[in-house]
Parts: C-alpha cells; sequence; structure tokens
C-alpha cells in the first residue's frame, strides 16, 4: 500500500501542539477529543499511512500528564445505538475501550453517562459500572441551554453537575460516538474550575474536516459521506476568514454552534477575545502530516463510493432514511465520482450473472480478483476466501482444501443438535473448519497464513451480505461493499 499519510511526523506535531496549548492555559486543558482513540478505520482508509491507533499514540506521549474521561449519552444506552463499523453497541464500545486502554497504562478517570433521565437501560448500565469498581458521573441536561447563557453558567445549569476531581494538566474526554455529551461535560468543568480558582482552559481535538486541507478535497468530502446520516456539511469558517483573512474549513454544527460557545466560554472565563473561531479552538494537525496529495485524493474518493454502497444497503434494509444516500449520491455528482471506479464491482457482477448465483469478488494487493459462488454447501463469502487464499499460495484450483471429514460433524452439528433451518456454511464455520484441517495438513496451513493477506483488499458482493459474514470480513479486515439487493426472499436473519 503506498502511503500518502506520515504517521510518525503526525504524532510529533500533535503532541506538540497539544502541549502547546495546555501551556496556554496555564498548566491545564479539558481537551474534547473526536473521533476514535483506536480503530479509526475512516482515518486509516482515507489517508494511507495513517496508523488506526494514531491518536492513542499521542496519548502515549503525553501519558504521565493525560487522564481519560468517557462520556456516553443515556438516550443512546437506551436506544442500544450501534457503532457501525463495528456492530456492537455504544455502552459495549466503552467498555472495550475501557479494557484496551488500560492494558496501555493510560489513566482512566471516569465514565459520565450524560442526559440522564432516569432511562432503565442507563440505569442498568449504571450498576454495572459500579459493580466493576469503575467511578462513574451522571449529568443531567443543561438547565437553558442552548439560548439562556445566565442561566447554562449558573448552579442550575453546569453547576447542578457533579464537580469530576481531576489531577493532571490535560484531562482528555472522549466518547464512542458524536453526541454524546463531550462538549457539555469539558464546559461543566471549566465552570467548576473557575469556581475554585483554576483557571483551565478548553480545546477540541476533531480529525475532521481538515481544516488545512481545501474545502472540496475528496478527505474533506469523505468525512460529509461519513456523516451524512447526522447532516455534517463542510463549509468555509466565516469567523476565521473575518479575523484573520485566512481561508479554512469546519463543518456546520461547529459554525453554527460557535456563538453559543463563545459566549459561554465569554461567561465563564471572563475573556472575550478567547477563541475567535471554531478553527482557532481546534488542535487538528493532520493536514501537515499529508506526504502524497494524490494518493489521499485516490483513496478518498474510494471511500466516498464505499459509503455510498453502505447508505444504499442501510436503506434498502429499512435501517436508514433515504436522505442520507440521497446526499452521498449529490456528493458524487458534484465530484464526478462514479461507482465504475471501484473496479471489483463488475468481476463480481459479471460473476452472479454467469452463475446466476450469489457472487462475492476480493480484489488482492498485486491487482487480481478472485471470486466465489454461493452453493448448496457455502455461502459466496467463504467461495471466495477460499479462492483467494488458494491463489495466493499458488495452489491448483481443483485442490480441496476442505476434508468432507471435518466438514461433516460441522453440518451434521448445524442441521441435527442446532436445529438450523440453514445449513449452508458460512465463513466462520468455514474458516474454523479450514484451522482444523490446517492442524493436520502442511498445504492448508500454508493457505490458512494467507488469510492475513486479505488485510486492506477490497470485495464486492452481488448482494447484501448476512451480517455473520458482514463481521468476519470485517475482521480480515477486507473493506467490503454490497449491491442493495437481498440475497434471499426470507425475513429473517438479513
Amino acid at each position: 500500500m503506498k502511503k500518502g499519510f506520515d504517521n510518525e511526523l503526525y504524532v510529533k506535531l500533535q503532541s506538540e501542539k497539544i502541549l502547546e496549548r495546555i501551556q496556554k492555559f496555564g498548566g491545564k486543558l479539558y481537551l474534547e477529543f473526536g473521533g476514535k482513540l483506536f480503530d479509526d478505520l475512516h482515518a486509516y482508509r482515507v489517508m494511507p499511512g495513517f496508523e488506526m491507533d494514531a491518536k492513542c499514540k499521542i496519548l502515549l506521549q503525553l501519558k504521565d500528564q493525560s487522564e481519560i474521561i468517557f462520556v456516553i449519552s443515556a438516550a443512546d444506552i437506551e436506544r442500544n445505538k450501534i457503532r457501525a463499523d463495528f456492530g456492537i453497541p455504544y455502552g459495549a464500545d466503552v467498555l472495550r475501550l475501557v479494557d484496551k486502554i488500560r492494558a496501555l497504562g493510560l489513566l482512566i478517570n471516569s465514565i459520565v453517562v450524560t442526559q440522564y433521565t432516569n432511562q432503565p437501560a442507563a440505569d442498568n448500565f449504571i450498576n454495572k459500572l459500579h459493580r466493576h469498581g469503575i467511578k462513574t458521573y451522571i449529568h443531567h441536561k443543561t438547565k437553558g441551554y442552548p439560548t439562556q447563557v445566565d442561566v447554562i453558567v449558573s448552579d442550575e445549569g453546569y453547576g447542578a453537575n457533579p464537580y469530576i476531581e481531576t489531577t493532571r494538566p490535560l484531562v482528555v474526554v472522549t466518547a464512542p460516538g458524536p453526541g454524546s455529551g463531550k462538549l457539555a461535560t469539558c464546559l461543566s468543568q471549566l465552570y467548576h474550575e473557575y469556581k475554585r480558582g483554576v483557571r483551565a482552559g478548553y480545546a477540541k481535538f476533531e480529525t475532521f474536516p481538515v481544516w488545512s486541507l481545501p474545502l472540496r478535497h475528496p478527505v474533506n468530502v469523505a468525512y460529509e459521506a461519513a456523516t451524512a446520516d447526522l447532516g455534517d456539511i463542510n463549509m468555509i469558517d466565516p469567523y476565521h476568514l473575518e479575523t484573520y483573512g485566512v481561508t479554512t474549513v469546519n463543518y456546520n454544527r461547529d459554525v453554527e454552534c460557535f456563538p453559543i460557545v463563545r459566549s459561554i466560554l465569554t461567561k465563564i472565563t471572563g475573556d472575550e477575545n478567547l477563541y475567535c473561531s471554531p478553527t482557532d479552538m481546534g488542535v487538528n494537525m493532520a493536514g501537515f502530516a499529508v506526504c502524497d496529495d494524490e494518493v489521499t485524493r485516490r483513496a478518498a474518493r474510494q471511500e466516498i463510493i464505499r459509503r455510498y454502497y453502505k447508505a444504499a444497503c442501510d436503506y434498502k434494509s429499512g435501517n436508514s432514511d433515504e436522505a442520507a444516500l440521497q446526499r452521498i449520491q449529490l456528493l458524487m455528482n458534484e465530484n464526478k465520482i462514479s461507482v465504475d471506479e471501484r473496479t471489483i464491482v463488475r468481476a463480481a457482477l459479471e460473476k452472479a450473472e454467469k452463475c446466476n448465483s450469489h457472487a462475492v469478488a476480493i480484489q488482492l494487493e498485486d491487482g487480481r480478483i478472485v471470486t466465489g459462488k454461493s452453493s448448496k454447501l457455502m455461502s459466496a463469502c467463504s467461495g471466495a476466501v477460499l479462492n483467494a487464499v488458494k491463489l495466493l499460495s499458488d495452489l491448483s484450483d481443483d485442490i480441496l482444501l476442505l476434508s468432507p471429514i471435518v466438514l461433516a460433524p460441522i453440518i451434521t452439528l448445524k442441521k441435527e443438535v442446532l436445529r438450523e433451518d440453514k445449513i449452508k456454511l458460512n465463513l466462520s464455520d468455514v474458516l474454523t473448519a479450514l484451522s482444523i484441517c490446517a492442524a493436520t495438513n502442511p498445504v492448508v496451513e500454508k493457505a490458512m497464513d494467507k488469510l492475513k493477506a486479505l488485510k486492506d483488499c477490497e470485495a464486492h458482493s452481488s448482494c447484501i451480505l448476512p451480517e455473520g459474514d458482514l463481521s468476519v470480513m470485517r475482521k480480515l479486515g477486507v473493506n467490503v461493499t454490497c449491491e442493495p439487493e437481498f440475497g434471499t426472499k426470507d425475513l429473517y436473519g438479513f
């Protein structure tokens, strides 16, 4: 994979910028930390060379000076909001992140449940945290927000929230997704700090949109596509342009909220000129680590196409309305992006037409394409992955990787013990069988070793994949898209 982003430079520049902002506020900064701490798959895909855990590496540079507060909205817990790229609920994702961060030796201060209104699911989540000995705080909706600044910045507003005791110069406030209450938590803490005579500061760390790249740069357009369901729109920061005469990029929610945030900050700190624009509030240095613009442009265009297929499948499945899909289609038209740029699509559709069945195509790193079709024995995804590892291992197509002796008891288990209606082997079944066969067959072991080579490969399915196959493909690191068509008339399981 050709790199378009210098991750080492990014970690260095970003760490220095955060330290600089801490010093600006006399040694205490609340940093609203957007995006993903781990598994930042979007940034990884649109800026090749960006490491998925880059933000964690930044925090490790600041390990002795930082502590982390997680926030999660009680409303998101109640409606079981799902993190799309992993298919897990926000609540579970917070627990997963806590485990991973603890393993790195970073200090976790607490978890804040925001927008709390006695939701039963939120109560269960809080009880679970308490029983695991995790310090937990509850924040209610802020009285007076967003228009009554005098109420917001008072004991009835931010003062109604409990003060979170912190001990380090940098307090990172992060969340599993947008709308969780990061900003409100930061400003609530700022209010309490000033009441205690501590002149703390606030800043925002958000990777996208990249303020130092052009407005219509594909990397920034890809961010719009990724947040089409939220209605985020990139725009020139009018406050920055008016104050400094410099063109920078921000997004509509930050620009629209800036007058309110500035008024709140002024009321808390007494400084009318603390920040002159939304861009001023940010510390993002990602744009300065782009080392090959053309590589990032190509990668971002591909991501926009992937987002289009995701939105189309979500709409077809009834998981979203048509607005997000239409928004991405408009972005593609404006930027002259066609699905034809995703070469793997044609291969999958041609295979499906030729075989008159569901098909999956995988494009390997060297450009070679392999396909698999649905059969009575296994799913198209399973067939494509097996064919891919055969090709990577230079094995003849007629070699059987899976022994019938191993497959027979798996089929019997599914049919007679688990009483499953569909005994077709999914990708998880096939990989389990492959691993068993590898124990006694060196040829299969060689093929199994090639599974790691599927990371970052592209794949396309002629219909919407079942969640089981899709989940395993994600774990393999394959970038999968699907045609917005159902693979079966059955209602259950899709």
